[in-house]
């Protein structure tokens, strides 16, 4: 794909009070055991759009300031999903051992690995980001949450967010997300579905039953 990809929502200060059921989710959260060495392994999975990284910054801060690990940094235009082994060799192998993890982060303008960034084994770390539920990572997971909302209402969202500028990346991000969660989907996995309202969040049980619930 030759277009930029979608910028996440930029983080901004945090938020002085957590939205509306984002301090229960976080007790809960601290009560599961660690699932990847000594971290506590949280995805936050969902359709482009959806707001993911919104509600991972909102639920990062209600974790004490948690790292959060966004799949932007990590996909590229020639691996938009297929970038597995490389999560696995520079996030999960060193985590699963207690030791900081440093990963690569891939520039979309200028298409290539500029910098590396260092993350700590904190006691929760979220990785957000379209896959972040994938099959291959589900065994080092302690929850798996997934933004409950359609495929279409979350592009229509990202495409009036994104404007007229990235309409080529969104022709082609669409098929290409199709086609990932078609051959590995998330959602039937997810122990929480989390949905947005005016209030804050609603987060209930997913269909993956108790994973990642205590």
């Amino acid at each position: 794909m030759s277009q930029e990809p979608i910028r996440p929502v930029p983080s901004g200060p945090a938020p002085s009070r957590a939205p509306d059921g984002l301090e229960a989710l976080a007790a809960r959260l601290r009560a599961l055991p660690p699932s990847c060495g000594p971290v506590r392994l949280i995805a936050v999975d969902g359709h482009a759009g959806s707001g993911k990284s919104t509600f991972a910054r909102h639920l990062a801060a209600a974790l004490d300031d948690a790292p959060v690990v966004q799949l932007d940094d990590i996909a590229t235009h020639d691996e938009l999903f297929a970038w597995t082994d490389r999560f696995r060799a520079e996030v999960l192998a060193p985590l699963s051992r207690g030791e900081p993890a440093l990963y690569r982060v891939y520039d979309w303008e200028r298409r290539e690995f500029t910098a590396r960034r260092e993350l700590v084994p904190a006691h929760a770390v979220i990785v957000e980001g379209v896959g972040a539920g994938r099959r291959a990572l589900r065994p080092y997971l302690a929850c798996l949450l997934w933004m409950d909302l359609t495929a279409g209402h979350s592009w229509e969202r990202g495409r009036l967010r994104d404007g007229q500028a990235l309409e080529g990346f969104w022709d082609d991000w669409i098929p290409a997300e199709r086609g990932h969660f078609a051959a590995d989907p998330t959602r039937p996995h997810a122990g929480l579905l989390v949905r947005a309202s005016t209030e804050g969040y609603e987060v209930l049980p997913g269909p993956g039953g108790t994973h990642g619930t205590p």
